[in-house]
């Protein structure tokens, strides 16, 4: 499993208009201001590609911060 950093970067680069480091573990990532249902759908594809787990629409709404969301997935893995 990568580090919650890599993790952070690797969704960072997935959401388009975003600066390098623009994203940190404690933000909400529904509260970026492009966050739209599509990037919900990019961030499962990655997960499920990346990590060989499966996220549900309901999973995503459950966490608030990339941190909680890393930590979902590493509970999965």
């Amino acid at each position: 499993m990568i580090s919650l950093e890599e993790f952070v970067k690797n969704i960072e680069l997935e959401i388009e208009d975003l600066e390098p480091g623009e994203l940190t573990a404690e933000i909400n990532y529904r509260d970026i201001e492009t966050w739209s249902s599509m990037y919900a759908l990019i961030i499962i594809a990655y997960v499920d590609s990346e990590f060989n787990v499966t996220l549900s629409g309901d999973d995503l709404r459950k966490c608030n911060t990339l941190k909680e969301l890393y930590f979902l997935i590493k509970s999965k893995v």
